[in-house]
């Protein structure tokens, strides 16, 4: 009963450890958006930190992944597009 009821304090402890810590950090981030700061890294950092832990965090973190990964595409796309106008005239 004594290794359960440990286990059950480390497994809760270690969950607010990464909630306190991850949330920290998004907090930070978010207040890079208004201040100076690397807000765009720093608050998918906090999201893959509370991701450990909770699973909202994960999905919102996939989400903004594959955001990221369709802007960045889209870009290239169009840099190539107006790369192969230029090379034609």
């Amino acid at each position: 009963m004594i290794k359960r009821f440990a286990h059950l304090t480390y497994k809760a402890a270690r969950r607010v450890v990464v909630t306190v810590v991850g949330a920290t950090v998004l907090l930070l981030g978010f207040v890079m958006i208004i201040t100076p700061g690397p807000a765009f890294v720093v608050i998918p950092l906090g999201l893959a930190i509370l991701s450990i832990e909770w699973a909202w965090a994960k999905r919102l973190l996939r989400k903004a992944r594959e955001e990221i990964s369709r802007r960045n595409s889209n870009s290239r796309a169009e840099r190539a597009e107006t790369h192969r106008e230029k090379a034609e005239v």
